[in-house]
């Protein structure tokens, strides 16, 4: 069971205080549950996205893409995410019969159906859905989005591997793929005999839209100021992201869709697996900040994004200083002796041109926390 919260206010920083109200619109259905404290799955859905070629895009991030969906200000979407790797542009039903997984299966005609309708359009195998463009969202607002709820569409996903690529591109012989078939009662991957490796959905891109000077950004390394290919694992089920707004609408884009990955991603690739994922997608016009940032029921989480490894060190560690100093109203060196004794930083992945670090900061550190949105239940 779990306890959806939607009474919190914020500070400046992206993370809760006490304070007034929220300045935000909650959808009618979200309202009259205020008075609940729990519920057993996540809020039903203003709006359904399917994952169907018009609303698929990749390659670029772009201001100019054209919205495939609008909404409000605090409105639920229930969204779908493909992963078509190793799909074929010309027989993309071989792959399944290759596996022994049924045709017959709703997502399997769904993946092939939507492999036929993109061939030739460049869209490539990892398309993301959207941009959906959210009302009232102008730049300098940030864009918080909360993850309510992640499964999987389809009961397998794909890890693959090519030389040259990777965190050991030059020990890698020749390209290589695995299918995982998943048992979806228990939530795990059957990688092997006696190996089983747990579920933990999430999506390896968020992003919202750069601003229309930056031009085209492509799709494959992550940005600090919007997001994209972060591959983090733990922003699934129960975390909130937190984006720079750049344009009007923002343009939120999701996808890359995962169902277990380790930090890092070394090979290449997560289990890449097709999702249903459940957003909330709420403007704030009180917070305004730079660079993504994240929370989850037991941590507030800081990014750092580069192409050296050092400097994505050297990045998430001063989030985290300046978070602790305008959050917990810390001083520089009590921050910075804070983040060397009770965060740990942890290497996001290394495989997309840009590496990642994200820094763990604890809510048990502090005394005094406020309640978060979202409680898994222990039961």
């Amino acid at each position: 069971m779990i306890d959806f919260r939607f009474d919190r206010a914020f500070n400046l920083n992206g993370f809760p205080q006490h304070a007034p109200t929220m300045n935000m619109r909650l959808s009618s259905f979200l309202l009259a549950g205020l008075a609940a404290t729990t519920a057993l799955a996540a809020p039903k859905p203003d709006y359904v996205l399917e994952a169907i070629a018009p609303n698929l895009i990749s390659g670029f991030f772009s201001a100019g893409e054209t919205p495939v969906l609008k909404i409000k200000s605090g409105q639920v979407v229930e969204v779908e995410t493909l992963a078509l790797m190793g799909l074929s542009d010309d027989h993309p039903e071989q792959f399944f019969i290759d596996h022994n997984i049924s045709l017959d299966l709703p997502a399997v005609k769904k993946m092939i159906a939507v492999k036929q309708a993109l061939k030739g359009t460049g869209v490539s195998s990892a398309p993301l859905t959207g941009p959906i463009y959210v009302e009232g969202a102008s730049p300098g607002d940030t864009l918080e989005v909360r993850i309510l709820d992640i499964k999987s569409f389809t009961p397998f996903g794909i890890n693959v591997g090519n030389p040259g690529k990777g965190g050991i591109p030059d020990l890698v012989p020749r390209p290589y793929s695995k299918v995982i078939f998943f048992d979806l009662e228990r939530n795990v991957a059957k990688f092997g005999p006696g190996i089983e490796v747990p579920l933990r959905q999430f999506q390896g891109m968020m992003a919202v839209a750069p601003a229309p000077e930056r031009g085209k950004l492509p799709m494959r390394p992550p940005y600090p100021d919007i997001g994209g290919n972060m591959d983090n694992k733990r922003l699934t089920t129960g975390a909130t992201v937190y984006f720079p707004v750049h344009v009007d609408g923002a343009l939120f884009h999701i996808g890359d869709p995962h169902a277990a990955q380790g930090d890092g991603e070394v090979s290449q690739s997560a289990i890449e697996s097709s999702n249903v994922v459940t957003v909330q997608l709420i403007v704030r016009k009180d917070l305004h900040i730079k660079i993504v940032r994240a929370e989850t029921p037991t941590h507030y989480i800081s990014i750092g994004l580069d192409p050296d490894l050092n400097v994505a060190m050297h990045s998430a560690i001063a989030e985290t200083v300046q978070f602790l100093q305008e959050r917990k109203q810390l001083s520089f060196f009590d921050a910075l002796s804070l983040a060397s004794v009770g965060v740990d930083y942890e290497v996001t992945e290394v495989v997309d041109v840009t590496k990642g670090v994200h820094g763990m900061i604890p809510k048990s550190l502090f005394k005094t926390e406020e309640p978060y949105w979202y409680t898994p239940s222990s039961g």
